[in-house]
């Protein structure tokens, strides 16, 4: 009984270690995210910068 209540203790602990990784994991791709889209000026206005004669053709995404 001992042995059982031990292994619950251990995997609620374990559980709450995987909840704060998932919680740093997701501020890290937060931020990620919002460098990725970040325009070079700084403007968030969702409009990717043109450049003259290039067109689409070598757009990766």
């Amino acid at each position: 009984m001992e042995r059982k209540q031990q292994q619950t203790e251990d995997m609620q602990q374990r559980v709450k270690e995987l909840q704060h990784q998932v919680e740093e994991l997701r501020e890290l791709v937060n931020t990620l995210l919002s460098v990725i889209v970040e325009e070079p000026d700084g403007v968030h206005s969702g409009a990717a910068p043109t450049i003259p004669g290039q067109g689409m053709l070598e757009v990766c995404m």
